[in-house]
């Protein structure tokens, strides 16, 4: 027994109404009482993507998105041989536009002569939605582009030996697939995708790429990435990981959860030491330890190519070819004036250090004069000046044998004493006037 169309339309209106499934009839189960979740399913790939796009009247002729058929262009529809005699027509192209988007985009029918499309229109018999009263309406599903005489009849009085319907309207040819299309606006949460640009949909929002577990971030290409760059004053109060460039100083700098750091030192080329060829000698013993890489040699002013010209080890260095007779050498040292890690300070004149254990060394033709440590400063050679000591630090000494520093220098309220050796201590009394 065929099944009734009462319960087909039960089935429709439970799926189409309330998105579930059909589990009894309507007399035991009415959809309300049904609770077997059944959507209809939403392809992806049949997602009109620039449906916004889509004018609310009908253009008159083809944009973008929306594909115009009139006039010459009028779709001539082929009959389906698989059903009654000219009871269906197809159009072989989907998606056309529905009236939901505008009553203007409801398709037109035409009956007119086989193959003459530009004339349909103009010339055809015209058939109406509603038809001529005598059970011989139509129905177009939009989306398979295929008409059908729904009603009980044929249109009436119509021949069709020779002829065929023709249809005018509007297909959807944008985009298809869920986002939105190349050059559009998309939103993903608070996430605004716009062209190549990403933004925060709220103001001050951070993004947040988190990859998960083990996974890092990783950005590819052989080009360059561009990090934040601003003055001094623009900085931001910073969280751990921040990292910038000051436009101020040039310098790369990052935040390491108390203050701005600076990460890329400032580089210094320096000369070294100059030789002069003799045509047979090869090795040159160098003033200071190097490295190929971090050394500049330059023959009359060219530079050489380290590796092949010549190469370093520790003092040594050896060119590949003695030098001619004459020929200049120069050796340039690339050294940092100060390492990572370490800043000059942006409102004076300090350098801070951020290591414990760190020296501060200041040379003179690479001679160590002064040498600073978190608990001492050596200075080698004579003390000059032409002002005052502000004040002295060092502990008084109890007796003449006390262990100092040769040099150091304290006080009290009636004596000068000086540190002539490791154990041995003199003092002068401190005069009241002059």
């Amino acid at each position: 027994m065929a099944i009734t169309d009462t319960q087909k339309v039960d089935y429709l209106f439970k799926k189409l109404g309330f998105g579930v499934a059909k589990t009894d009839v309507n007399s035991v189960k009415v959809a309300a009482n049904e609770s077997i979740a059944s959507p209809l399913l939403l392809r992806g790939d049949k997602v009109w993507q620039q449906s916004g796009d889509i004018p609310g009247t009908k253009p008159s002729s083809t944009t973008g998105v929306v594909q115009v058929y009139s006039g010459a262009s009028t779709v001539e529809c082929t009959a389906d041989i698989t059903a009654s005699s000219n009871r269906t027509w197809k159009t072989e192209v989907t998606d056309w536009i529905t009236p939901e988007f505008g009553s203007t985009y409801l398709v037109n029918v035409y009956v007119h002569t086989s193959g003459d499309a530009a004339n349909a229109e103009s010339s055809g018999t015209k058939l109406f939605i509603t038809g001529s009263g005598n059970n011989d309406e139509w129905f177009f599903d939009y989306q398979s582009g295929v008409l059908n005489f729904i009603g009980t009849n044929l249109p009436n009085g119509i021949n069709f030996t020779g002829k065929s319907i023709y249809i005018t309207g509007a297909r959807y040819i944008g985009n298809f697939g869920v986002g939105a299309s190349a050059g559009e606006d998309a939103f993903l949460g608070n996430l605004q995708v716009s062209d190549t640009t990403i933004s925060s949909v709220n103001t001050n929002d951070n993004i947040v790429l988190d990859p998960n577990g083990t996974g890092q971030l990783v950005i590819q290409g052989n080009n360059a990435i561009t990090i934040p760059s601003g003055t001094t004053a623009q900085r931001p109060s910073g969280s751990t990981g921040d990292i910038r460039v000051n436009s101020d100083t040039g310098n790369i700098e990052f935040y390491d959860g108390t203050a701005w750091k600076v990460v890329s030192p400032s580089v210094n080329v320096s000369t070294i030491d100059t030789f002069n060829g003799d045509g047979s000698t090869v090795v040159f013993t160098l003033s200071e330890s190097t490295t190929s890489s971090s050394t500049i040699i330059t023959l009359n002013g060219v530079v050489q190519s380290p590796g092949n010209a010549y190469n370093i080890s520790g003092t040594t260095l050896t060119f590949t070819e003695a030098p001619h007779v004459g020929d200049k050498i120069e050796v340039r040292y690339i050294s940092t004036a100060f390492t990572p890690g370490s800043i000059i300070a942006d409102s004076d004149t300090s350098v801070q250090v951020d290591d414990d254990n760190a020296n501060i060394v200041s040379k003179i033709n690479n001679s160590n004069v002064i040498v600073t440590t978190s608990s001492s400063t050596t200075i080698s050679g004579s003390i000059l000046g032409t002002g005052s000591v502000a004040s002295i630090t060092a502990s008084t000494p109890s007796s003449s044998s006390d262990t100092g520093t040769k040099g150091e220098i304290s006080y009290d309220s009636s004596y000068v004493y000086i540190c002539v050796d490791t154990d041995t201590w003199i003092r002068s009394s401190i005069q009241d006037s002059f």
